[in-house]
């Protein structure tokens, strides 16, 4: 062999070596990279080749697949009553990432989990039959929730005080996910959701935080009766009407100024909802004894999954006086979720305890068995005393009874509740957030719940905004749903 011919051929060895390599760090090491990566079209190919698992409320789908009758994708999602469930579901698109229990659960619908994969499936590489997810929604509640915000601007949830199931996540205006789950057609949808001034794609139960106003008092009352400030909501606080804002010149009014307000007690101050009260007892408190209560109702927690990931509700620190007097009232840079205070109003209801808040049950394989149970899985944990918590009670079912929130009474029910009304924009220049959140008990049944609303907007004259007047009938249509035999 000659001296060409012998370095042709090294060279050439070289090359084939070169591909070898190449094609083995392709395959075992950039491999799975490649085949994650969102413009892999083969990934959309091979999820909608078969029907998707399904989320089920009720016992039933809330979710389908169809046939698609172009392209390469052979299947599409569907919704029944989309609008309505789709502060729960999301969406899963052809187009777009999938949002909500649609996206926290992708592998379990489409296939994928690891946990749906039997030996043959694992033997031979095949995608196993697609699992589901069971809800805790309750259809009734959910409707009723939806039915009452109408077409009012605003979220609400329910949940049982006793299990921390979700009852109920509903947020208004509403989309239809279908339009968004064909890729022929899902783009023009989206720029129409994406550019409406109302955001209809918001989930405001439990992913827009809102100055909570009077129903943050139920924070501070409580943290006053645990640190012992006061011995109960029956004794008289030391509150000057008007109160002035601590290194400031400003009197803090009250919503009516003729409200027996003046040295008020805690259950006098929560019926007719005492600002001066409540801002002094922060204040006397101190910012970091109303954090730390604030805290154990779940405020400032930015892992608060359910397992959707909420938004942070927030308690600030390194405030003035002055400002913590304002956070005493729901206001400053004080937010809370509706999510959030249904929290706090359930710890109160379940005697002082929070279980932790969750709304899918379970998730299962195609053929029903249980994969997961949350249900089991839910802990609680003391946020206050049984005492605390059964004068809080005794507290706010006076407001319901006879004070601001008497909109949500319900026949045949022990209800307790309070009312918010949060100013919005500088010096409260534009229109006021109303909130109220609550808890019932069925004096027959001895089902419980516990709910929070805000209306973010509505077409109610100003001087008409209020918890009572609006968010409360919302509140009372979810309670007699969640109530009834």
């Amino acid at each position: 062999m000659n001296k060409t011919i012998r370095r042709a051929s090294v060279f050439t060895l070289l090359l084939v070596f070169a591909l070898l390599v190449r094609a083995t760090w392709v395959q075992f090491y950039e491999g799975q990279a490649l085949a994650d990566d969102k413009d892999n079209r083969r990934n959309a190919i091979e999820t909608y080749s078969a029907p998707l698992g399904n989320i089920i409320v009720g016992g039933r789908s809330v979710t389908g697949s169809a046939p698609t009758k172009t392209g390469d994708l052979r299947y599409k999602r569907t919704y029944t009553d989309g609008a309505l469930y789709a502060a729960v579901t999301g969406f899963a698109s052809q187009a777009y990432a999938p949002t909500q229990l649609e996206g926290i659960y992708t592998d379990l619908l489409n296939g994928t989990d690891s946990r749906l994969k039997s030996v043959m499936d694992t033997l031979t590489n095949q995608r196993a039959d697609p699992g589901n997810v069971i809800t805790t929604i309750d259809p009734d509640v959910q409707k009723a929730a939806y039915d009452a915000l109408g077409d009012k601007k605003g979220g609400a949830v329910a949940v049982d005080p006793k299990t921390g199931k979700i009852l109920a996540v509903v947020s208004t205006p509403s989309y239809d996910p279908s339009s968004l789950t064909d890729a022929n057609t899902a783009g023009a949808a989206w720029k129409k959701l994406t550019a409406d001034p109302e955001k209809p794609m918001v989930n405001r139960a439990l992913r827009q935080p809102l100055p909570p106003g009077s129903t943050f008092k139920l924070v501070v009352a409580a943290a006053a009766l645990e640190d012992g400030l006061y011995s109960s909501v029956d004794e008289k606080t030391a509150s000057p009407d008007p109160y002035t804002l601590p290194g400031t010149t400003r009197d803090l009014s009250n919503e009516n100024p003729n409200a027996p307000c003046t040295n008020a007690t805690i259950r006098t101050a929560l019926e007719y909802s005492c600002n001066n009260v409540f801002a002094k007892m922060a204040v006397q408190l101190g910012q970091d004894k109303v954090k730390a209560m604030a805290e154990k109702f779940g405020f400032n927690d930015d892992k608060l999954d359910v397992p959707v990931r909420a938004y942070t509700s927030v308690y600030p620190s390194d405030m003035y006086p002055s400002q913590t007097a304002l956070t005493g009232i729901g206001q400053f840079d004080v937010t809370a979720t509706p999510l959030q205070m249904a929290m706090v109003s359930a710890a109160i209801a379940n005697g002082g305890k929070l279980v932790s808040p969750h709304m899918v049950s379970q998730i299962t394989n195609s053929g029903g068995d249980v994969l997961q149970d949350y249900d089991d899985d839910a802990g609680s944990k003391e946020i206050v005393s049984s005492s605390t918590a059964e004068q809080l009670q005794s507290a706010m079912q006076t407001v319901v009874e006879q004070g601001t929130g008497t909109n949500a009474q319900v026949p045949g029910a022990t209800v307790g509740g309070k009312t918010g009304t949060a100013q919005h924009g500088e010096n409260n220049s534009q229109v006021p957030y109303a909130w109220f959140t609550s808890y019932g008990k069925s004096d027959s049944s001895g089902k419980e719940v516990a709910v929070a609303v805000v209306v973010e907007q509505s077409n109610a004259a100003r001087s008409e905004v209020s918890g009572n007047g609006l968010a409360a009938p919302v509140a009372k249509a979810m309670m007699e749903a969640a109530l009834k035999d």
